[in-house]
């Protein structure tokens, strides 16, 4: 079941007596079960009705059980289960819980119209060769919340400015992107302060959000190794210097020069079997927003020239876990070093 198309139920008052929620995105579906609480209970009568189990701690049958009490004092009740195990892909069954899944089976064929349960499953996918699983699916019982792609939380992000009367620009989401990453928990954050800052009706611009957000040391990496590339070590130094003002590791700095060009070493071989970008984000475990800026920069590269850089910080890594080179100093000959190869 689409997320947009349970809300929409949700919010005309029809409820489903069994939700369940799964996927990536936890901010999403935190805010599902929000919207679902607001539209069932006032402010007042949210202690009293709402239930809450773990399927770790506590066996269904007593989840079903609550479901078939009718509610106290209020029209309706709600009970959520958070669970890893009974529905996870790869989940492994609790052996200090025994869950009896034919319990639910049961309870569904005939559910109170006074109980809403609601699943909050703890994985990326579920198992769908348990037959809990099938009947839920064929019941249209279960809303995916998959990560969004970079347009789609940019759109997200300028329509939550909106909805407090102010414009969030394009270049600004952009670039909350680059700095926050792609967890819309941060990312509400910052664009909440970014509105409180510029008042009703105002405009929040890239160069607010550049005065407003701090850089990550994720994003000085990613430029340092875009200076790299064009071998603009000067560049590369007053950021290497801005990172150690910052109490960055130099070993650490390293570390992630050295993941970012194996990323995109990475890509150049996937891209050469043909993957989608989508199918790159899978094979590396990436979102596919962090693909798509690591192979925009993996263009200013070649296989061979990666691989040496690669050799080269690994010798690097080497020298100053051991004490052979100080490592401020080690990093710094090395960035410095690559400046020869433009007289090479």
């Amino acid at each position: 079941m689409d997320v947009k198309d349970a809300l929409k139920e949700i919010k005309s008052k029809k409820f489903r007596p069994i939700y369940v929620l799964f996927g990536k995105d936890r901010y999403r579906m935190s805010q599902f079960v929000e919207a679902l609480t607001n539209e069932l209970f006032t402010s007042e009568e949210r202690e009293m009705g709402v239930t809450k189990f773990d399927t770790s701690e506590t066996s269904i049958d007593e989840a079903v059980l609550e479901a078939e009490t009718p509610p106290f004092f209020l029209e309706r009740k709600l009970i959520l289960i958070r669970d890893s195990t009974v529905m996870a892909a790869g989940g492994k069954e609790n052996t200090k819980v025994d869950h009896r899944p034919e319990t639910l089976l049961q309870y569904m064929n005939s559910p109170l119209d006074t109980s809403i349960i609601v699943f909050a499953v703890h994985a990326d996918k579920l198992d769908e060769r348990r037959k809990l699983v099938k009947t839920l699916k064929d019941r249209n019982s279960i809303v995916a919340f998959p990560e969004l792609d970079a347009p789609a939380l940019k759109r997200w992000m300028m329509k939550r400015a909106e909805e407090q009367n102010r414009r969030l620009t394009e270049d600004a989401a952009e670039m909350l992107l680059t700095r926050v990453g792609i967890n819309m928990g941060q990312l509400s954050q910052e664009v909440d302060k970014l509105c409180l800052h510029a008042g009703a009706g105002g405009v929040i611009d890239a160069e607010q959000t550049a005065l407003l957000t701090e850089a990550t040391v994720e994003e000085d990496v990613f430029a340092l190794v875009d200076s790299i590339a064009e071998l603009r070590i000067d560049r590369a130094m007053k950021l290497y210097h801005q990172l150690l003002i910052r109490r960055e590791e130099p070993i650490k700095i390293a570390a992630l020069i050295a993941r970012q060009l194996r990323i995109m070493l990475q890509i150049k071989e996937l891209e050469g079997h043909h993957y989608s970008p989508q199918q790159m984000a899978g094979q590396l475990g990436l979102h596919p927003y962090a693909v798509k800026l690591a192979a925009e920069k993996s263009r200013k590269f070649t296989p061979a020239r990666l691989g040496v850089l690669l050799a080269s910080l690994a010798e690097l890594d080497y020298k100053m876990k051991t004490g052979v080179i100080e490592k401020t100093l080690g990093l710094e000959l090395y960035l410095l070093s690559l400046g020869l190869e433009k007289g090479a």
